[in-house]
């Protein structure tokens, strides 16, 4: 009988939990329930505090981006390093013509081309992602090849053009000096014969001069022509003036200013020294 009424008793229990939406309540990590409040909620669990107002919110540490790089050269520039830049843009086929040491539209333009190919931004200046990776595609330039146009400086004179009246050619520096007695009065580029027909080396004297000589040989024209050396001669050649260093002569030494030639024609005397050197 008694048993019968504790029953019945828990199943009344039952129905009147339900009633009252009783719900099941987090456990703590010692197993015991949190205590409620006073509203009847459980108590919050740590993480629900720092959801609490008033409380600091996380952040995630801002990235700073990467600085652009740093330009070294730019269009207006001009010294060694752009003569350089132009000569390794011509070894990769980027810039065609000779460098003169100028950073203008034309190098400019091949620094463009160069980054879009390989996916830089096409700022055309020269930072240092761009030379970084223009260097590694490419060697270090040649003498010839900085100054393949011409405008060397003039090598150091030949000790044997230091005295007297003397046409003083540098095959090192492809540069022809007019001086007297040590003093350097003026200075050109000058372009010499192929591997087949070198213009020859050493000490000369011009034995005669020839203002509209035409070649015998090769029927072509020699203005100013100064003759050194048998048919070897200084002289203007408009072939020079055209196509610079990509071709040569057939020994004599050719100059491609013609003002200069000329003013140099009208000083030389018959007897004047000519010292062809390395």
């Amino acid at each position: 009988m008694r048993a019968t009424v504790m029953r019945g008793s828990l199943a009344v229990a039952g129905v009147i939990a339900l009633a009252g939406g009783c719900r099941t309540q987090a456990v703590d990590t010692g197993g015991r329930q949190p205590a409620p409040r006073a509203d009847g909620s459980a108590s919050p669990s740590p993480s629900d505090d720092a959801k609490e107002p008033g409380a600091a919110p996380s952040r995630t540490p801002s990235v700073r981006p990467a600085p652009p790089p740093k330009v070294l050269m730019a269009r207006g520039a001009s010294g060694g390093k752009v003569r350089e830049l132009q000569a390794r843009l011509r070894q990769i086929a980027w810039l065609f013509e000779g460098p003169n040491g100028k950073y203008g539209p034309a190098t400019t333009k091949a620094v463009e081309g160069f980054q879009g190919k390989r996916g830089l931004p096409r700022t055309g200046n020269t930072d240092t992602v761009t030379w970084a990776r223009l260097v590694r595609m490419t060697h270090t330039p040649t003498r010839d090849e900085l100054y393949a146009s011409g405008g060397q400086p003039a090598a150091k004179p030949d000790r044997r053009c230091m005295t007297g009246r003397v046409v003083c050619i540098s095959k090192t520096s492809r540069t022809l000096t007019w001086m007297i007695d040590g003093k350097a009065l003026m200075t050109t580029d000058v372009r010499f014969g192929s591997q087949f027909t070198p213009t020859r080396e050493g000490v000369f004297s011009v034995y005669w001069k020839s203002r509209h000589h035409v070649s015998t040989i090769y029927h072509s024209p020699m203005p100013y022509a100064m003759f050194f050396s048998g048919g070897q001669a200084v002289h203007y050649s408009a072939d020079f003036a055209a196509r610079g260093y990509s071709g040569a002569s057939h020994g004599c030494v050719n100059v491609r200013d013609e003002g200069k030639i000329a003013s140099l024609f009208a000083q030389v005397r018959k007897g004047d020294k000519v010292v062809v050197y390395w």
